[in-house]
């Protein structure tokens, strides 16, 4: 007499989680990956401009000069100068970053007991902070490299390789995390304040509005005043970590953390040393936070509604 075995329930559960885990993993990658594409080339140009300015002494209104002199010498591309080296940093740093808060997220939501729901205020900024860090610690020397490509002339460094090969052979490997304490400290405040500002404001509106999603307008607005309070936060910070990155070809000597702050403050003054280029800041980072939320949430959007219809596997 033959007896036909149950199927396992359990397995068949673990099985359905694990594949929707991984789904989720690999549409959180795929979402962070292109918000950074398309966030970080729409302000380019801004973005190398403020590289170069932080790493110099000049007043704070040369910096649109700056953007009109470099067009005029060596054509319109080459404001882009740099982002290559830019997209092979940022596709993996957004990819991880967004791919982690959302893991930090349902992990936390699940501590805490609110699995599905917007997390309470703390737990949100720690996911946030997190996620940050976590994507700093894996791309970093690729920040160092994109930073030495954005200062120096085309003729100094012909690829990304090349950087890696001559700053490996003339400075050493540990020049390629000059400038990780700084990085470090200043993503905790930057990555929790964005994602904590960002999530509150949907929550908020959420709540208000009576709608669970928000308008694509509105996402833009939320990501920019998260992008406004994060970098302005953590600005002094970026400027240190930008001088550190570029000692080895602006002529300048950098050590710790604190000796950069107090150098750069003797030098320049408290204001116009750590918060230079802030202003320009305050028009590059909005916009290119902004654009970076609402691609992700609209290609998390996107994803489910295809895999909903049966375009994408089950």
């Amino acid at each position: 007499m033959k007896f036909v075995s149950e199927p396992n329930v359990n397995t068949q559960k673990e099985r359905q989680y694990y594949m929707k885990n991984s789904r989720s993993v690999l549409n959180s990658l795929f979402s962070g990956a292109l918000a950074g594409a398309v966030a970080k080339t729409a302000v380019a140009p801004l973005d190398r401009t403020k590289i170069i300015f932080q790493g110099k002494s000049d007043t704070e209104h040369e910096a649109y000069r700056l953007i009109y002199r470099t067009y005029l010498k060596d054509g319109f591309f080459s404001l882009w100068r740099g982002n290559s080296a830019t997209m092979v940093r940022v596709i993996p740093y957004a990819a991880i970053q967004f791919c982690a808060h959302e893991q930090y997220k349902a992990r936390l939501g699940s501590y805490y007991g609110f699995q599905g729901a917007a997390l309470p205020p703390l737990p949100r900024l720690l996911a946030g902070s997190m996620a940050g860090t976590t994507a700093t610690m894996l791309t970093y020397p690729l920040d160092m490299v994109r930073a030495r490509m954005a200062v120096t002339p085309k003729e100094m460094y012909s690829n990304i390789l090349h950087v890696f090969v001559r700053i490996s052979r003339e400075e050493g490997l540990k020049t390629l995390y000059r400038g990780f304490a700084p990085t470090m400290l200043g993503v905790v405040p930057y990555a929790g304040l964005s994602f904590f500002t960002y999530e509150t404001l949907k929550k908020l509106h959420a709540e208000h509005s009576g709608r669970s999603q928000p308008y694509s307008y509105e996402r833009l607005a939320f990501g920019a005043c998260a992008g406004l309070i994060g970098q302005s936060a953590s600005y002094p910070l970026d400027v240190v970590r930008r001088r550190m990155q570029t000692a080895g070809v602006t002529g300048h000597t950098y050590g710790s953390v604190l000796g950069t702050m107090r150098d750069i403050v003797s030098e320049e003054g408290l204001i116009r040393g750590l918060y230079k280029g802030l202003s320009m800041n305050w028009v590059k980072g909005p916009i290119a936070v902004g654009i970076s939320f609402t691609t992700f949430d609209l290609t998390q959007i996107l994803l489910r509604k295809l895999h909903q219809m049966g375009y994408i596997g089950r």
